[in-house]
């Protein structure tokens, strides 16, 4: 997770949209996932141009693409942005942000986010036309992909939610992506590489993964097509020594800002 800088008006366009079942897609013929080992740039605290060799990178849905490279499109599917994001969901969909036993939101504490409420298969379908209309702004932008965060949120649900429901609402998610023919990736979760797969997710993006020794997981389930973000030197060069012949590999500030203003890191293997 990382915090987003663009504008948050966009969340009040494209809110209609089909839903399905709780059911994967497999891969979309038009659905072009990102190469393996490719030089990438993840670029959600703002855009700017990409550094020389880039060929793939990851913006935020407010964002547009950058031109001649694989795109993808961030978009926080699980969870709510905070600040203003917040009000638009309880002024618009209230029944659908997660509340405790005292009616009080879930958040997600260490990012301010509270978190969706995916508990049922009608809300899962409702959820599913509002973040669907997200993933075709991303396609009518012309983004390649789409990488849909906080897949693991229900383990912040203080037990509300569990592991079923965000699969559920996964697949919905993957079907979507596939219709609008776009690669869809899954965020984070290494424990839940396998089911990913089998839901229809096309490749990884993985915070840490070196941190964590967690990279072989999402490497084995997506065939090498895997982003992967450090945002420690030391797991950085971990992650170079281990994975730079087979995965796509960034150091980056934990805030993500653009390139040239104080705070940025950015480096790859």
């Amino acid at each position: 997770m990382a915090p987003i800088a663009a504008p948050l008006l966009a969340l009040a366009l494209a809110l209609t949209g089909c839903a399905g079942s709780d059911s994967g897609s497999g891969a979309s013929t038009n659905a072009r996932p990102p190469k393996a080992n490719a030089p990438f740039d993840y670029q959600l605290g703002g855009a700017y141009d990409p550094p020389d060799g880039v060929t793939t990178v990851v913006r935020d849905r407010t964002a547009d693409p950058a031109p001649g490279a694989y795109n993808v499109c961030y978009i926080n599917a699980f969870q709510t942005q905070p600040d203003d994001a917040v009000k638009w969901w309880q002024d618009n969909h209230p029944d659908l942000l997660l509340r405790d036993a005292d009616g009080e939101l879930v958040v997600d504490e260490d990012w301010d986010e509270p978190l969706l409420d995916i508990s049922t298969a009608g809300r899962r379908d409702r959820l599913a036309g509002v973040v669907g209309g997200w993933i075709d702004g991303c396609a009518d932008k012309g983004f390649d992909a789409v990488e849909a965060d906080n897949l693991d949120s229900y383990l912040r649900s203080d037990g509300l939610l569990d592991q079923r429901q965000a699969i559920g609402f996964a697949g919905l998610l993957t079907a979507r992506a596939h219709e609008a023919g776009l690669a869809i990736g899954q965020k984070n979760a290494a424990e839940m590489t396998a089911l990913g797969k089998d839901t229809g997710f096309d490749f990884a993006v993985a915070e840490e993964c070196a941190r964590y020794d967690e990279c072989a997981d999402y490497a084995d389930s997506y065939d090498d097509k895997v982003l992967v973000v450090e945002y420690r030197e030391t797991d950085f060069t971990v992650a170079c020594r281990n994975w730079a012949d087979r995965l796509s590999i960034v150091l980056r500030d934990r805030d993500v800002v653009p390139e040239g203003e104080p705070g940025h890191v950015g480096k790859r293997c």
